[in-house]
């Protein structure tokens, strides 16, 4: 294989698939990373040059030997995308608190699983790029979210110690903030009043991704925030 490979955590149908046909239109083998293998199987279909690999990302024996049969089947990640993401919502009287862990699991550990699988080849090729799908709850704890963005808030901390790390060695961390509701089926449903500039585009996010993740090492950036013209922030 001669195509550089990007491996995505968390490939669902919205922000997940969007990133993996980007990527693969840019030239990407595509790594895809999820519990779902049904999902995993049709998209192998849809994306050229794709492969599903299941995985359950918090934990960290399953997500090293995820990473090593990805290395042994496509070749070294150059880019990795974690976008696995696992939110419940109520104030911090009402969650459960198991649930502040659980989520912290798979938002944050499962960041530095893949991290630790896979920048040790980057670092020896002396390139690569990692790069976390965040949201606002990572600047933020609004009372409904404190099972939620307390995870989001160390996922993002995590990859700013990361990024101090692994830059100067050739390595791009970035962390991109999605102040938006993203535009799903259950979203639209949930809100079926709002009109179309109410929601984030999936293939949006993941064109601001590959902008990210090819930019030239002298204007790296770590924080990316994006939004719809409408959002009020």
């Amino acid at each position: 294989m001669t195509q550089p490979v990007c491996l995505v955590t968390g490939v669902g149908p919205g922000t997940g698939a969007a990133t993996c046909r980007r990527f693969a239109a840019g030239g990407y083998q595509i790594a895809m990373v999820a519990r779902n293998a049904e999902r995993l199987a049709a998209l192998e279909g849809e994306i050229s040059g794709s492969k599903g690999y299941v995985c359950d990302v918090s934990d960290e024996s399953a997500v090293n030997d995820t990473v090593g049969a990805v290395s042994r089947d496509m070749g070294d990640p150059e880019i990795l995308i974690h976008n696995a993401v696992r939110g419940t919502f109520g104030t911090f009287m009402e969650m459960n608190p198991q649930d502040l862990q659980d989520n912290f699991n798979i938002n944050t550990m499962g960041l530095l699983y893949f991290a630790r699988a896979c920048t040790p080849a980057m670092v020896k090729a002396g390139r690569g790029v990692i790069i976390a799908s965040g949201n606002t709850s990572a600047l933020r704890g609004k009372p409904n979210f404190a099972g939620f963005a307390p995870t989001k808030a160390a996922q993002r901390i995590l990859a700013e110690s990361m990024a101090r790390t692994l830059g100067p060695q050739g390595v791009h961390v970035a962390y991109i903030v999605i102040d938006a509701v993203i535009d799903l089926e259950w979203t639209r449903k949930m809100m079926a009043d709002a009109d179309d500039d109410y929601f984030i585009q999936p293939s949006a996010i993941a064109d601001t991704a590959f902008h990210v993740a090819h930019q030239d090492r002298s204007a790296w950036s770590f924080n990316v925030e994006v939004r719809p013209f409408g959002e009020v922030w």
